[in-house]
């Protein structure tokens, strides 16, 4: 069989397993992947590099799905590919556990490389893993030794380019200029609701190309003018690329090509029966695979595994060679934290006083430089954030080494790219911005959690004590919002000592925390303490118990705080206990550490017998009914701030040791 045939043939094969998928699902999106599978097929086959037998190698070329819902696409490529997909697993396509879920995710099915769905992730996700490429290369590669040395494919339809997040991503990716980065728009112009000249009628070419991007057009049903535009992307090292390939969404459906209709429902059986016939395949040949196709996908595994042989080669003679950078690079792999490091976070004393977000700027400070796979920085607020590291370099087009990152005032793609960059295996990336705008960021937020990838997200200014700044930078409702994201690992501290404590669970942990710190200076908590450090990594511990001279005295209460409002517990206790009110203090940076622990524990710091209790945070209350009981209170803020210095706020809406003791008081 000629090359033209056995690919065509092979086209037409992947676009037939994708409409079967969703035709025995009754479900799914089959229009996509008939238009995008010549532009698929090729790439996975004539110029990506993979290994189905070892989806994790470390120099793969990385493949990202951003129109997700064209999942059937994806699958029919890893089935036939030889990755861990059988044809079985085809036919349970959006079945309860199956490994084909409606959009790929990322740890469920092999060789999926990144949750997507939500349009315009995907392509964020790619800019991340291509920065990820760059500070890898540019911190193990040797003369000779181009160990690290991939690139990052994406396939986005029109509906990623209308997201505001990839315009976001796109101008950061121009402007870093990662010339490894190549995009392939699927230009179907179709949209859920018809015609995307109902709402989209930009030159998106014009746009990219305004960004920084090398952009080419290309006719998407000619598997030789996409391969060609696809090597000549390659050699384009200083800008990404950008090749817009017309496309025909439903390719091949005689009545719904060009159609909404073939978006996001199954083609029908008697369209899928016209299809099939159009193809040259047998008549009720569903979930069929021609022996030839399969024969010829066969060389995709045989090509992966050499490449990859030959990458151990150079691997083994790099290590022989250059012993220090192959150890760095383990300790990259292995997110590896050398031994005795906690020796390396800053000690912090009694008399100091500083806010949470400048303890945190310390621990950085501490440990930037020394823990290879630590890098970030923040959306254009570094000054306030602390998170620019002052003994490092920026990355830049210039230096790809650089430790600190600017992200420019783009918090969505600053989620979106952080995702990214640890889903390359090399980095525990931060990012940081304000506690308010979380807002900007909950899908990247998710997402992160939904896959559990370590991201660090920093957020400062946590409550309405960012004072004169006002309502719209004062956040109510984020703490429960973080909070309510299944996986999710979200740290408020008292003080610099709980600070220290977070990041260290953080970096063991390896999980995606959201860490909360304050804008106003805080005491330090007793550093001879030593029940801090434990106890902040238990999510919650007694901080201030009853006094034995009061616990066999008058019914006890107990003040539960997070951050800064747990100094006002402290203070208030002084004041009850002195009325002869027992009276503990319990801090509790985070609630999901603390379900964490066993019951046993938990009822030590929480009794069940002691149900008279006082929450005290200034933030939404929703949630903290949990720990209040139907016997306690909640101090907390059901309407947005105001603007005014922060200690008038705090005063203002009642955050002060007297409201606290009245509210205990109140109990009982």
């Amino acid at each position: 069989m000629h090359t033209d045939q056995i690919d065509r043939l092979s086209i037409d094969t992947i676009r037939l397993l994708a409409v079967d998928m969703v035709e025995k699902a009754q479900s799914g999106h089959p229009g996509m992947p008939m238009g995008a599978a010549p532009m698929a097929y090729v790439l996975w086959t004539k110029i990506m590099k993979h290994n189905p037998r070892n989806p994790q190698w470390l120099n793969r070329d990385r493949f990202v799905l951003s129109a997700g819902h064209g999942s059937a696409l994806l699958y029919a490529l890893l089935h036939l590919s030889g990755y861990d997909l059988s044809m079985e697993d085809l036919k349970a396509f959006r079945q309860w556990g199956s490994k084909t879920p409606g959009h790929p995710e990322y740890g469920h099915t092999t060789g999926v490389e990144t949750t997507t769905g939500p349009l315009g992730q995907g392509l964020g996700n790619a800019v991340g893993m291509a920065i990820a490429e760059r500070y890898s290369a540019e911190r193990l590669n040797k003369q000779d030794f181009d160990l690290i040395d991939y690139h990052t494919y994406v396939i986005c339809g029109d509906g990623d380019l209308m997201e505001g997040v990839t315009s976001e991503a796109a101008s950061i990716a121009g402007h870093l200029k990662l010339g490894k980065l190549i995009c392939l728009y699927d230009h179907n112009r179709i949209s859920i609701e018809g015609s995307t000249d109902l709402a989209f009628t930009e030159s998106v070419k014009q746009r990219f190309e305004a960004y920084g991007w090398d952009v080419e057009n290309v006719e998407g049903n000619d598997p030789e003018a996409v391969e060609s535009a696809l090597l000549k992307a390659k050699t384009v090292t200083g800008k990404p690329s950008l090749i817009i390939a017309r496309t025909n969404i439903g390719f091949g459906s005689p009545n719904k090509q060009d159609s909404a209709s073939s978006h996001g429902a199954p083609l029908g059986a008697e369209e899928a029966a016209l299809v099939r016939q159009k193809f040259g395949f047998p008549d009720g040949s569903t979930f069929h695979v021609p022996e030839a196709v399969a024969a010829h996908m066969n060389n995709v595994r045989e090509k992966g595994a050499a490449e990859e042989t030959s990458w151990n080669e150079l691997r083994r003679d790099y290590t022989e060679k250059h012993p220090d950078f192959a150890s760095r690079m383990d300790d990259m792999l292995g997110h590896r934290l050398p031994e005795g490091w906690e020796s390396l976070l800053p000690d912090f004393g009694p008399e100091e006083k500083l806010a949470t977000r400048q303890a945190s700027s310390k621990v950085l400070h501490s440990l930037v430089g020394k823990l290879p796979f630590l890098v970030g920085g923040s959306a254009d607020l570094a000054p306030s954030t602390g998170t620019a590291v002052k003994h490092a370099l920026d990355f830049t087009a210039d230096n790809y080494g650089g430790e600190n990152f600017r992200f420019g005032v783009r918090e969505h793609a600053m989620g979106a790219i952080l995702n990214g960059m640890a889903l390359s295996g090399m980095l525990i990336p931060y990012g940081a911005t304000f506690l308010v705008f979380s807002d900007y960021m909950k899908p990247a937020l998710r997402l992160s959690a939904l896959m559990n990838v370590p991201s660090i997200f920093i957020f400062t200014h946590d409550s309405i004590a960012v004072g004169e700044d006002g309502p719209t930078h004062q956040p109510i409702e984020h703490l429960a919002m973080l909070r309510s994201i299944p996986g999710l690992t979200v740290i408020r501290p008292a003080d610099a000592q709980e600070t220290k404590a977070a990041w260290k669970t953080t970096l063991t942990s390896r999980k995606p925390t959201a860490l909360v710190f304050s804008r106003q200076s805080l005491p330090v908590l007793d550093p001879e303490n030593s029940s801090i450090a434990d106890g902040a990594a238990k999510g919650a511990y007694v901080l201030a118990e009853w006094s034995s001279a009061s616990a066999s005295g008058g019914r006890p209460v107990i003040l539960v705080a997070t951050g800064a409002e747990v100094h006002l517990a402290l203070e208030a206790r002084l004041s009850l206990e002195e009325e002869g009110i027992p009276t503990r203090v319990v801090s509790m940076p985070s609630w999901e550490l603390f379900e964490e622990q066993p019951e046993s524990y938990r009822e030590t710091v929480l009794p069940p017998e002691v149900r008279r209790r006082v929450i005290v945070e200034a933030a939404s209350p929703f949630g903290w009914h949990r720990y209040a009981t139907d016997e306690g209170s909640i101090l907390g803020i059901d309407r947005f701030g105001s603007s005014a210095p922060g200690a008038t706020v705090l005063k203002e809406y009642g955050y002060t040791a007297g409201h606290v003791v009245r509210a205990a008081k109140n109990l009982l």
